[in-house]
């Protein structure tokens, strides 16, 4: 058996498989842990996974493979991956930003290491890029990324047919690109300004004193503010976009994550608007794209890494 781990800066799900096909099972899905010690998502995830086992009827000792698809970044110490993910420690930009912890990163391979026979964390876009490759919006393409505009921004990438991991496993974190000398958009990692910042799920509370999904209700329904609010919020991410397919010559990016997938009517009509004519020599023959696994892109991130 094998589990499949979908780790964000909202909740953690869990699936299992039997070893074989696309088949996930027992789906089980928590808030993120963000409260006492730097292990307590590890042993949310170890937890998780038992219980799952207990749900499909399952030997926990039947599960020797673990797949982990994270947000990032990650840190590696004694060459196991810890997650420093600004959503998730509140150690990184301190108490402006409210997360009930200290932790500067939070310890997540070494236990499961020391559950399970094999195990591969990658970051949760890396994952989804392969997902998406394998099963979705991204087949047959040898350039081409995967972002993801949720509670925070993530990227995965691929040029030449070759996944992109860097020296950490955290190549494509363009969510922390600066973008903006905006003094008050404040963003987990500590940057003022970065796109993170500016457009993730929630930033919006804080720059726009409404709920993500709120404001998207208001500007589909014609509201003239949340209109204006939200194209600021396209403006800015779409030229993130343009600035991925410039920079590596890229023919698709797949888009997922609650904020965008919730609203893609509206929202991928504004985002290809800030990349259609612009440098046709670069951005002509590339597209965006609604992430062909839905969302359940996620899971079957996991479970990618495990093919």
């Amino acid at each position: 058996m094998k589990a499949c781990v979908d780790i964000g800066g909202t909740k953690v799900a869990v699936s299992l498989n039997r070893g074989t096909g696309q088949e996930l099972l027992g789906r089980r899905t928590e808030p993120t842990a963000k409260t006492g010690s730097n292990d307590a998502l590890a042993r949310q995830v170890l937890r998780m996974i038992d219980e799952t086992c207990g749900e499909i009827g399952v030997a926990p000792s039947a599960v020797t493979h673990a797949g982990v698809s994270s947000c990032g970044p990650f840190v590696q110490r004694d060459g196991q991956v810890e997650v420093a993910a600004p959503n998730i420690c509140g150690g990184i930009a301190g108490p402006a930003r409210g997360l009930p912890n200290t932790w500067e990163t939070a310890v997540l391979e070494a236990p499961l290491r020391g559950r399970f026979a094999d195990v591969r964390v990658e970051n949760d876009c890396i994952a989804a890029l392969e997902a998406e490759r394998r099963w979705g919006a991204l087949q047959g393409f040898d350039h081409c990324a995967y972002v993801t505009w949720s509670t925070g921004i993530g990227v995965g990438l691929c040029v030449d047919g070759r996944v992109l991991r860097g020296k950490n496993g955290n190549a494509g974190h363009a969510g922390h690109m600066f973008v903006s000398d905006n003094v008050d958009a404040l963003c987990g990692c500590g940057n003022i300004g970065d796109v993170e910042a500016l457009v993730a799920g929630n930033a919006v509370q804080r720059r726009f004193n409404a709920d993500a999904a709120a404001l998207l209700a208001c500007a589909r329904s014609g509201e003239a503010l949340a209109s204006t609010q939200v194209d600021e919020l396209c403006r800015v991410m779409g030229r993130m976009l343009y600035n991925l397919i410039v920079t590596l010559d890229l023919q698709r990016i797949s888009l997922g994550g609650s904020l965008f997938w919730n609203n893609q009517a509206y929202l991928l009509p504004r985002l290809n608007g800030e990349i259609t004519g612009k440098l046709p020599a670069l951005t002509g023959g590339s597209d965006l794209a609604a992430a062909g696994l839905g969302d359940r892109v996620g899971d079957f991130a996991a479970l990618a890494l495990l093919v």
